[in-house]
């Protein structure tokens, strides 16, 4: 598996997950209480034997450095590393990444530095998982150029990937990036009798969406990168291409995958997590998800009701309160005869102090990270929020985009910023 080298690709500013990435790139997300977005691709490579990753990053990456820094250490002799690869201004070039082919480019002398053979390219920002051994086999096996990892789709999910026609073979053919109609979208419609030839139901499901997963040849990619006019995006401008010119292969996955790109699919993902029977488990043996360890005390909850939660390490929860669909992230503090209900609460960086507290009430600022008498109901608290007592966050005016002082609504779920104040008996 040395033979591969990874690339993780941070993404741009990440304005559809706004507020979660005001002050955080994409990957940095937390998700599912203990781990952050970034963990998700990391260990799908670590679990495939795939251990050397670099992650491109340009906006707001500190904090997903550090989480990297602390979280992915090798040993010395095994040569597998984990660094980020930050945008930077060079003698070739001052810009921005204009995309993720554009960002790639500009990161590409890594590339040239390593004895690989193969390289794979990998989204920053999508919650799945997979044995990337299977996607090399296949790479290999059809002595492909490319390798995409393909996911059937029903229609109304295609307007918003990259869909592509595939021969009977499995070769791309055709490839069209979000397709907005009908008319276009029809020759690219797969029959179920091919799809359930390969051990997959088809479920109405007759399109093959890319995944955002890519396996190229080492001298293949820079050949795609290099040929004029240079592209700046892969599946809007590389793929169509190239399926003339070289040998493109689809790998067919049947998993769960989800993009959280968006505030909506974030808390739908989320909050999917907290079932009994969970689309994707975390607690899975099989490809285990590696995060910072943290070594918090076990959590502590005192008379609650709790429904389909999760619930992280170093937590306090106060007899009276109801939790239901929730999740619920490390080191936060729920007082009193609190009601959630199908919210994320993201925690906080650390333990306050009795003094802290104090010097709160002195300054006349809740504690973190939710007061007594509360209730939160389709809502998302960022890390380090101080939500006071009887305070009602419930999108009250059933508003779908709005921005308040200590508040943003995304598609009518509430999001309280990254150490926003909300004072006592404030109502959102």
């Amino acid at each position: 598996m040395q033979s591969v080298l990874s690339l993780i690709l941070g993404g741009g500013r990440g304005t559809r997950l706004y507020p979660l990435t005001m002050l955080r790139s994409k990957p940095a997300v937390p998700i599912a209480g203990k781990y952050r977005l970034i963990d998700i691709p990391i260990s799908n490579c670590i679990n495939s034997g795939f251990n050397r990753i670099y992650v491109l990053t340009q906006f707001l990456s500190v904090s997903l450095h550090r989480h990297i820094a602390n979280t992915y250490k090798f040993d010395p002799f095994s040569r597998g590393f984990v660094e980020v690869l930050a945008a930077q201004q060079t003698n070739e070039t001052t810009d921005w990444y204009q995309g993720t082919a554009d960002a790639v480019r500009q990161q590409i002398r890594y590339v040239h530095e390593d004895r690989c053979s193969e390289v794979l390219i990998l989204s920053g920002d999508q919650l799945y998982r997979m044995d990337f051994e299977k996607l090399l086999q296949t790479h290999r096996d059809n002595q492909a150029h490319v390798t995409i990892a393909v996911l059937p789709v029903a229609a109304e999910a295609a307007s918003g990937l990259g869909i592509m026609r595939l021969d009977d073979a499995g070769r791309v053919i055709g490839f069209i990036e979000k397709p907005q109609t009908v008319a276009q979208l029809e020759p690219y419609h797969t029959p179920a009798a091919w799809i359930e030839a390969r051990g997959i139901p088809c479920k109405g499901r007759y399109y093959m969406a890319s995944m955002g997963i890519y396996l190229f040849q080492r001298d293949v990619l820079f050949q795609m990168l290099n040929a004029p006019p240079l592209a700046t995006d892969f599946g809007k401008e590389i793929f169509p291409r190239s399926i003339k010119t070289h040998r493109v292969q689809a790998h067919l996955f049947d998993g769960y995958w989800e993009d959280v790109g968006t505030v909506k699919a974030y808390h739908e993902a989320s909050l999917a997590l907290t079932g009994d029977e969970p689309p994707f488990d975390f607690h899975s043996p099989d490809g285990v998800i590696y995060t910072h360890m943290r070594y918090l005390p076990a959590s502590r909850i005192s008379g609650a009701n709790l429904e389909q939660c999760l619930i992280s390490d170093g937590c306090v929860v106060r007899s009276g309160t109801t939790l239901v669909r929730a999740v619920i992230g490390v080191r936060t503090r729920i007082g009193h005869n609190v009601t959630v209900r199908d919210s994320v609460i993201i925690g906080a960086d650390r333990f306050e102090t009795e003094e802290d507290r104090a010097d709160n009430r002195r300054r006349g600022i809740p504690d973190t990270t939710v007061g007594d008498g509360t209730v939160i109901e389709n809502a998302i608290l960022d890390k380090d929020c101080r939500v006071g007592a009887n305070v009602r966050i419930v999108n009250q005016k059933k508003a779908q985009n709005e921005e308040g002082k200590n508040y943003v609504i995304r598609e009518g779920i509430v999001v309280i910023p990254k150490g926003a104040i909300v004072l006592d008996d404030t109502v959102i």
